[in-house]
């Protein structure tokens, strides 16, 4: 039998501007500062109608409607761009079970054609609510 988890996180609650998650992105690590910074500009690029928010050192990109789509994590060597329903992707990421990510070591790897698409995918499914 499969044993039930049960998570006491509860979603962020928007309120955080894209000016706000900028200031954040300023105060990760240094050494992943310039990939989240990136992934920051990409989902801004890619999405519109964004929510926000900043919670347990984390940013959250939300939609009116489909909860909070994508989550930025960042790491001493990595940052990881979580998708809240990428499990329902035609092509998912990698990692992770319902929610999926993909753990980035470069600018580089931020600017790789598969991530912009995963974001425009998240744009269209429900995330976290």
């Amino acid at each position: 039998m499969k044993k039930q988890i049960k998570g006491t996180r509860k979603p962020p609650t928007p309120g955080a501007s894209a000016k706000d998650v900028e200031a954040w992105t300023r105060t990760v690590m240094p050494e992943v500062q310039a990939i989240v910074a990136r992934l920051d500009a990409i989902i801004r690029e890619e999405l519109s109608g964004l929510e926000y928010a900043i919670k347990w050192k984390r940013a959250f990109y939300g939609r009116p409607g489909k909860g909070w789509i994508i989550e930025l994590a960042p790491y001493h060597v990595s940052a990881n761009i979580v998708f809240h329903g990428g499990a329902r992707f035609d092509a998912p990421p990698p990692m992770g079970e319902g929610s999926r990510y993909v753990k980035l070591h470069s600018v580089e790897e931020a600017e790789a054609p598969g991530i912009r698409a995963w974001i425009r995918e998240a744009g269209r499914h429900p995330g976290w609510q």
